[in-house]
């Protein structure tokens, strides 16, 4: 069982969805981007998904895509985050998540990839714009190194392409709750309940619900049997940070 479904099913034997913050590498500036990593470490979550700073975002809202495109200005990228990764390797404890897109995967090599993400502790990746079935090189590459490569679906997914993911998914799924980008949503859309029931009816690992979730009373909205094992937020976090908030006041309210 790879560390990442671990760590979400440890949570659930407590009676509570896995805690997993998404953080853009770099931001709020280099000063306070580890500290906040390492307050989220040592605070609650259970695994902490790196964004990868990119020029083109498609999937990402206006706070994740600004997010990114300062850290692009202040020189953070792939190598300098997998770096400083493996200088921090046993401080953290949580599981480690690299979400980001293709293009710099591409543009480090998949081979280099694998071999220096498991030195720095990576136990998955996200490539929001690489499809199943173009997926084959990278997730065979991660696979030798104990890495996996986690399956992002959403309301527009079908059983069937669900079942396709499935066949290959470690760690855990990632259920998108709406269509488009992600951002800061009031209410889940309706259909989120509907996409985790079918995630969950397909998928043997966990099912991890994203994408405008800012707060738990958002989850009151969906049935007990649509509950998601985790949960992940991004922009409502990064809002926080740099509000000059602590990371530590942003979990507080999950727990």
């Amino acid at each position: 069982m790879n560390i990442l479904e671990k760590k979400i099913r440890a949570a659930m034997s407590e009676g509570r969805p896995a805690l997993i913050p998404f953080l853009t590498a770099g931001f709020p500036d280099a000063t306070r981007f580890w500290p906040a990593l390492m307050e989220l470490n040592d605070n609650g979550a259970d695994i902490i998904e790196i964004g990868v700073p990119f020029s083109d975002p498609v999937a990402d809202g206006p706070v994740v895509e600004n997010a990114s495109r300062r850290a692009l200005s202040d020189g953070v990228n792939l190598r300098q985050i997998i770096t400083e990764l493996t200088e921090r390797k046993g401080l953290i404890t949580t599981g480690v998540v690299l979400m980001g897109y293709l293009n710099p995967f591409l543009q480090y090599g998949f081979k280099n990839l694998a071999k220096d993400a498991k030195a720095a502790g990576v136990h998955g990746l996200i490539v929001p714009d690489l499809p199943f079935e173009e997926s084959a090189p990278l997730r065979g590459i991660l696979k030798k190194h104990g890495i996996a490569l986690i399956a992002l679906v959403g309301p527009n997914t079908d059983k069937n392409r669900m079942a396709l993911y499935a066949s290959e998914n470690e760690g855990y799924v990632y259920v998108v709750s709406i269509m488009g980008t992600t951002g800061e949503q009031n209410a889940l859309a309706s259909q989120a309940a509907e996409t985790i029931r079918r995630a969950r009816s397909v998928f043997t690992v966990p099912v991890a619900l994203g994408f405008g979730l800012r707060n738990p009373a958002q989850l009151e909205s969906l049935p007990e049997d649509a509950q998601p094992d985790a949960v992940v937020f991004g922009s409502a976090l990064l809002t926080h940070l740099d509000e000059g908030k602590s990371a530590a006041e942003f979990l507080a309210r999950w727990r």
